[in-house]
């Protein structure tokens, strides 16, 4: 009896882990006001597994003297493959009816899914997990299963020639927690602050650490060995790690961004360190913490926590393509999307995952010439079977039917120019590098300035009328012609870049796709140290997600009083966060006196016929629009 309670509160308790981490991993896509840590939760499932399947590898060695390592592939390919199946299948069906867009390699997403490599297939491709010029994939997030199913595959192999090797627990630590500690030295080494760093957030052997720190407290800490009676010190002091450790990453969740240098040079380590002291305060029976882990809300979603992360971006991502204006109403469709996954969650655990787990494949035959029979007990449910095979046929038809391009005709055109302006705009940035050239840049700028913002300078007359409308005059065009400028942007500034150099040919321009707050000031930073910062700054960023006050401060801070700072707001209603940067740069205008924000939102925000499909990137022609409202914005 004690035995079946204790490991039904072994369970329990680390349903509520699964929670916490689900939880972080769903607000941290949908949330309006973003969770910045909240991608966080992915190393925590990582730990909680390396734990937990090290400890029922390590309980059968111990019983049975091996490891049954062909059954235990069969155990978790009757866990992970009902649902991963299912969801790669009805996800690629509803492509190929709805968003045909997304067809580009399907086959090699589905493929190298079912063999747990996708997430080699993305760092090849080169995909960004935290950058996109259109919609996301619905499969991106399937990286993390990837690595695990690799861990899934050696691991049972490589902890039996340990234990015959080595054969002692202290040395066998030593070794897993080495590995560990090389792979995120490895992780740390590989990062290059300003690049995005999908690699090494896709990588193996750059994420194994958190998967091998599960399996060194696994070692160390058994479940087996861990005893419902402890000394009150003993207790208390669990007690206490669990909650510190708890309260520390429910901080991160908040604080640590994805792309901030310090995640990867250490950040991610000392997470899953505390996710593994956390794992080990719950994985205790004698500690109390496992208690406030253990409860019916939580072991419901806790279940269901492997079906609410396959579903995640495929609602998400088809949802919004429906939804275009997220931003309208971002609470709103917050908790529908919530509401929808955790509804199909739901569906996918009772009806395939479960069911799935505990069918005998044996009589997988004989069950499939009972469903073909006239006159079959199954009857109406046959239906079921029906829509199945109609969603195999779909998602087929899909794979058939792959375009060759490598993406839509709007994201070509997209990246085509973005590609074409880094080129242009670096040999533009390099026409006046010396030292000699800087300085009479600033002074000259600062001169130009002076002169701009005097009103005389735009009194009605020939040369001053405007030759289009709503275009320059001709004394704007001649001033603009000389003003020095530094500006610093992110993948929208990028796509205007070469527009913008045309009408201000003094413009130093550093603008790079994904680009969000901490790698801007790191630019701004080393511009300012190095002398190369203009007297006016314009600043394009908040496309890619939101800051906080103190970051905007930085930003000040490194710009300085004396300069002037025009800052673009966002015009991104694909994304919730749009209302939040432009709230907080508003509130910014107030609070500084040298910053002016650029209302690019409510002057574009009528016009979706400037814009790429994306409804981010202006086009073309809607590029004239951008270009021109900025510069008067300055020039005025």
């Amino acid at each position: 009896m004690d035995r079946k309670l204790k490991k039904r509160r072994y369970i329990n308790g680390f349903d509520g882990i699964r929670t916490i981490a689900v939880i972080g991993v769903i607000f941290y896509h949908l949330m309006p006001y973003n969770i910045q840590g909240g991608y966080l939760g992915v190393p925590i499932f990582f730990v909680l597994s390396g734990y937990l399947i090290t400890d029922l590898l390590n309980q059968e060695l111990q019983q049975n003297g091996r490891i049954d390592i062909l059954a235990f592939y069969k155990r978790r390919v009757k866990r992970l493959y009902p649902g991963l199946v299912t969801m790669i299948f009805v996800t690629a069906a509803y492509i190929t009816l709805f968003q045909r867009s997304l067809l580009t390699n399907i086959r090699q997403i589905m493929i190298t899914n079912f063999v747990y490599v996708y997430n080699w297939f993305q760092v090849i491709h080169r995909e960004s997990y935290f950058d996109k010029f259109g919609p996301q994939s619905p499969f991106t997030h399937l990286w993390s299963l990837s690595i695990e199913g690799q861990f899934y595959l050696f691991w049972p192999l490589l902890l039996t020639f340990l234990w015959v090797v080595i054969r002692k627990k202290q040395p066998i630590f030593d070794v897993v927690f080495i590995g560990a500690f090389l792979s995120a030295l490895l992780m740390a080494v590989l990062y290059k602050e300003g690049q995005d760093p999908s690699r090494v957030y896709y990588g193996t052997d750059t994420r194994m650490f958190s998967i091998l720190l599960g399996a060194a407290l696994s070692i160390l800490w058994p479940s087996t060995s861990l005893k419902k009676k402890i000394p009150n010190v003993a207790k208390h002091t669990l007690n206490i790690a669990g909650i510190i450790s708890l309260i520390l990453i429910i901080w991160m969740f908040f604080n640590m961004p994805g792309e901030s240098a310090l995640t990867y040079h250490g950040g991610m380590f000392f997470f899953s360190l505390l996710s593994a002291i956390f794992i080990a305060a719950v994985a205790h029976p004698g500690a109390d913490i496992d208690g406030l882990m253990t409860n019916r809300l939580f072991s419901w979603l806790g279940k269901r926590s492997y079906g609410i992360y396959l579903y995640q971006y495929p609602v998400m991502v088809f949802y919004e393509a429906r939804v275009t204006n997220i931003a309208g109403h971002p609470w709103l469709n917050t908790f529908i999307e919530i509401i929808i996954i955790v509804v199909v969650s739901h569906l996918s655990y009772t009806y395939i995952e479960r069911p799935l787990q505990h069918f005998n494949y044996a009589y997988t035959k004989d069950t499939v010439l009972e469903f073909f029979k006239k006159n079959s007990h199954y009857g109406w449910k046959r239906l079921w079977g029906t829509g199945a095979l109609v969603i195999v046929f779909l998602a087929l038809l899909g794979a058939v039917q792959q375009p060759a391009a490598s993406a839509v005709e709007g994201d070509q055109k997209l990246q085509a120019t973005i590609q074409k302006n880094e080129q242009k705009v670096a040999e533009n940035n390099k026409k006046d590098t010396s030292e000699t050239g800087k300085k009479k840049g600033l002074k000259q700028g600062e001169e130009n300035s002076s002169k701009i913002r005097n009103k005389t300078e735009y009194k009605a007359s020939d040369e001053s009328k405007p030759t289009v409308a709503g275009g320059l005059n001709e004394a704007m065009k001649k001033k603009a012609q000389s003003l020095n400028i530094t500006a610093v942007g992110d993948s929208v500034l990028a796509d205007g870049s070469v527009k913008l150099q045309d009408l201000f040919p003094q413009m130093y321009i550093d603008a790079k796709v994904g680009r969000q707050m901490p790698d801007a000031i790191a630019v701004l930073q080393s511009l300012a140290n190095s002398g190369k910062l203009a007297n006016s700054v314009l600043l394009s960023i908040g496309t890619n997600g939101p800051f906080s006050d103190d970051q905007l401060k930085s930003i000040m801070d490194i710009v300085g009083s004396r300069r002037k700072v025009y800052w673009i707001n966002t015009h991104v209603p694909t994304r919730r966060w749009q209302d939040q940067v432009n709230g907080s740069l508003s509130m910014a205008s107030k609070k500084y006196h040298n910053l002016k924000v650029i209302d690019w939102y409510t002057y574009s925000k009528d016009h979706s016929d400037w814009f790429y499909d994306d409804n981010v990137h202006p086009n073309e022609y809607g590029l004239n629009y951008y270009s021109t409202y900025i510069a008067k914005n300055i020039l005025e």
